[in-house]
């Protein structure tokens, strides 16, 4: 009789362990969703609405800065006349591909791409274009009569630009009576 004592006694306190850890599982989960939500889900501002009060409140000091600056600036503008001068328009013309050459004197080569302008009319870039293979090859014998000392530095490179002007003025008064090319660019200058 002594056994069938002590059987109910361990079940029962069996049974309460397993109430106590199920309660305790229970208040456990319960703690951790309640310090979740605290942290996490209390009362979060939504994120469209902080975005629009940003918004506002730049544009505020936006509008502040710019009356600021417009009372400062009517305070010390003061408008000046322009001077009435004739203005004309320069039309640009690029000759396609490169141009290369060898320099007179050296074993080196000299690559450039031109380009040329005139403030007269279209006119000037239409006898330009149409005489395009003479004023390529007015320009290939530019390049060939100068020296690799010669196109060295900004000195160098506008006396060639005023070198192939001329010689290409030249020949277009040669074939139309009148050049008309008022400067000559370059687009690319490779020294090789």
């Amino acid at each position: 009789m002594a056994e069938n004592d002590e059987e109910p006694k361990k079940s029962k306190g069996f049974l309460i362990k397993i109430i106590l850890f199920v309660v305790g599982g229970f208040v456990l989960i319960g703690a951790g969703l309640g310090v979740g939500y605290m942290l996490f889900g209390a009362a979060q501002p939504d994120p469209s609405e902080q975005i629009e009060e940003i918004i506002e409140r730049k544009m505020q000091e936006a509008e502040a800065a710019e009356q600021e600056a417009l009372d400062n600036a009517t305070a010390q503008r003061v408008s000046k006349d322009t001077p009435e001068v004739e203005n004309f328009v320069t039309i640009y013309y690029e000759f396609p591909g490169t141009f290369t050459s060898n320099l007179m004197g050296s074993r080196k080569m000299l690559q450039v791409g031109v380009g040329v302008s005139t403030q007269y009319d279209e006119s000037i870039m239409e006898m330009v274009e149409s005489h395009q293979l003479a004023l390529r090859s007015v320009v290939l014998g530019v390049l060939s009569e100068f020296g690799e000392d010669d196109v060295q530095g900004i000195a160098g490179r506008e006396k060639l630009a005023t070198a192939m002007r001329d010689a290409m003025n030249a020949k277009l008064e040669s074939l139309e009576d009148f050049g008309g090319v008022a400067e000559v660019h370059f687009t690319s200058f490779v020294l090789q």
